[in-house]
């Protein structure tokens, strides 16, 4: 995303005027009451930029950490007690409604159906349609149902260990090794924007939330 994120964390990137993280704290229904923001890279300007803008939110934050993304969503397990929780990449624009299905789930994950499965990390499903198994960028593949980064989980997550790929760690290998023991649901898009990844992504995702409102 460079050179927009030389000076700004990607959260606070703007689409239509308005800061990514905004999209996501707006796209929670009203049971979730409480949410936790794991900060790096210019973290500081997360915390500033918030204050108390959303009041009806108890925010608090957590260190990520340079060893990879799986570490980094482990120190937020210091909130987290024998509960269900939603989790929400922080360079999404989730969809409410795609958000309201997930939670109705117990355990789920927002899927999409993509073209490029070698680009994307692929769910595979059991008979009775639960993930058994994610593979990450498949240069072959038989299924075409991509994970998103919306996903409701248990704490029982933090039962796993991260494993290294590729020289980091990321959480993708934890959410990996969850689907294996606990029947997860995938849920289908009804609003997929697509990965945010570059400049030309922020146009793109303008273009069709404009439409979307038109």
């Amino acid at each position: 995303m460079r050179p927009l994120t030389l000076t700004i964390p990607k959260p606070l990137l703007k689409v239509n005027g308005k800061p990514i993280i905004e999209y996501i704290l707006e796209s929670f229904p009203p049971q979730i009451d409480e949410v936790i923001i794991v900060v790096k890279y210019l973290g500081f300007q997360i915390k500033k930029h918030l204050g108390n803008k959303y009041r009806n939110l108890k925010i608090k934050y957590a260190q990520g950490s340079d060893k990879g993304t799986a570490y980094s969503f482990l120190a937020a397990k210091i909130y987290l007690h024998n509960e269900r929780f939603l989790l929400v990449y922080g360079d999404e624009i989730p969809d409410p409604i795609d958000v309201q299905n997930c939670l109705a789930k117990d355990l789920s994950i927002l899927t999409f159906k993509t073209q490029s499965p070698q680009a994307c990390g692929i769910a595979y499903l059991r008979k009775d349609g639960t993930i058994v198994k994610i593979i990450e960028k498949p240069q072959k593949s038989k299924s075409d149902l991509a994970v998103d980064g919306v996903i409701v989980l248990n704490t029982d997550i933090f039962n796993y260990l991260p494993q290294l790929t590729k020289g980091e760690y990321y959480f993708s290998t934890l959410v990996g090794s969850f689907v294996r023991d606990y029947p997860v649901v995938p849920v289908l898009a009804r609003n997929f924007i697509g990965d945010i990844t570059s400049p030309h992504d922020l146009m793109r995702v303008r273009r069709l939330l404009r439409l979307r409102h038109q």
